[in-house]
């Protein structure tokens, strides 16, 4: 069960989701979001801020379900201990479900 409803993919509404349902990342997302306001400024195109809006929407995805966030703390954990090439494999390829569907929960898709 999801502890927050799916939020829009805004600065603001993202901020609040973060601020609630994993706090100790707010600092990371406001270091985060002050990056790619600089870049986009920079470069003079806002994919920075597209970019930045799809990494904290799958993050928001992924931890407004504590048993999704936890299997795949789990699998990162897993993946980092791992000296087998085939469970690297297979665990990474858990990784890359967990953060496709959360990719597709942030866009509503």
């Amino acid at each position: 069960m999801a502890l927050i409803p799916r939020p829009p993919l805004t600065t603001a509404a993202l901020r609040a989701a973060v601020a609630q349902i994993a706090p100790a990342y707010l600092g990371q997302f406001v270091d985060h979001l002050d990056q790619a306001t600089e870049q986009a400024a920079r470069q003079g195109t806002v994919a920075p801020l597209h970019g930045f809006l799809a990494q904290w929407g799958e993050f928001v995805a992924i931890h407004r379900y504590p048993a999704k966030a936890a299997r795949l703390r789990e699998s990162e954990q897993q993946v980092a201990a791992a000296t087998d090439r085939q469970v690297v494999t297979a665990v990474l390829a858990q990784i890359r479900e967990i953060t496709a569907a959360a990719r597709r929960d942030a866009t509503g898709e």
